[in-house]
């Protein structure tokens, strides 16, 4: 959706930015829903589930940029706009950190 319909009226980087609060807020609701639903998760359980998560995560979007993109790691790094860019990878900490964070509030027993 980004790319058919933003990028042509505001550019790659707002779009990417515009997109960013609405990613964010599907990860946030995730990450409240999965934890929500295993309430025996530690803090070390609810860790790990961001962590792989993330390797998870960054498998697909680099299988992507190398197959259908025919880009190299390097490449994809390059075009990536330094703002934008940026404010993904601060995306990509809260998207790991996410089932941690949220399981903070209100469990006092599964630390």
């Amino acid at each position: 959706m980004r790319t058919l319909w933003l990028v042509p009226f505001v550019g790659e980087r707002s779009a990417e930015l515009i997109e960013t609060p609405f990613m964010v807020i599907v990860v946030w609701l995730a990450a409240r829903f999965i934890v929500g639903r295993m309430k025996a998760l530690t803090l070390a359980h609810r860790l790990a589930i961001g962590v792989l998560a993330l390797l998870l995560l960054l498998l697909a979007e680099l299988g992507v940029v190398m197959l259908l993109r025919d880009q190299s790691l390097g490449e994809y790094v390059a075009t990536r706009d330094p703002v934008s860019g940026a404010v993904y990878l601060l995306a990509l900490a809260l998207f790991a950190a996410a089932p941690t964070l949220v399981g903070r509030k209100g469990s006092r027993s599964t630390g």
